[in-house]
């Protein structure tokens, strides 16, 4: 249960969170913030290598090593820097070394790394997924379209009308069929006003 799955649409939040939270954090004058490039660098590579499905993240501190091209002392103080502010978690694992008596009796292997995003980060996140503002003349330009789209459709009898819409099923009948309703409604209340004002 150490491991959760991941959603790949994370990646870029989970990254674009580090990197405004290094930001925040950074003092006037200091090289860097709270992570460091580096921390910046190892998350990167973590999000890379993460199993989407399972979210199973196991790299040998080797492979970070190599991926970053960063010394080993360099990977260990970023990997502790993530961990001191909530991006990445880990449980030390160990394996039998097969000696019986003396000697060790395990070995440590690869740590099992969970991410995660804390809250502090991804509050400053804000609205980030947010759409931009559609400019302008692009915003009018669909206006025309949809009106003239409104205006092709008017003239069109019901039943094509809705098989455009809805295409050809259930949907497009029952709607042809909720037009007709109406139209005959109207016909009939028509028909009943027209009479009433001759009647007086």
């Amino acid at each position: 249960m150490f491991w959760r799955p991941f959603k790949p649409k994370d990646v870029a939040r989970y990254l674009t969170a580090a990197e405004r939270f290094e930001r925040a954090g950074k003092k006037p004058g200091d090289r860097n913030g709270p992570l460091g490039t580096v921390a910046i660098e190892v998350l990167r590579e973590l999000l890379r290598l993460v199993d989407y499905k399972t979210g199973r993240l196991e790299p040998a501190l080797l492979t970070i090593m190599a991926r970053t091209k960063r010394s080993k002392d360099a990977v260990v103080t970023a990997l502790k820097a993530l961990r001191r502010h909530g991006f990445v978690d880990w449980i030390r694992r160990y394996i039998p070394t097969g000696n019986l008596g003396a000697g060790p009796q395990v070995q440590q292997t690869s740590n099992a790394y969970r991410l995660a995003l804390p809250p502090a980060a991804e509050r400053l996140l804000g609205r980030a997924v947010e759409d931009a503002p559609i400019p302008d003349d692009h915003a009018h330009a669909m206006v025309a379209r949809k009106a003239e789209w409104q205006a092709q459709l008017a003239g069109v009898d019901p039943e094509e009308r809705n098989a455009a819409l809805f295409g050809s099923g259930p949907l497009a009948s029952a709607f042809s069929r909720m037009e007709r309703a109406v139209e005959q409604r109207n016909e009939r209340e028509s028909a009943r006003q027209s009479e009433s004002r001759h009647e007086s």
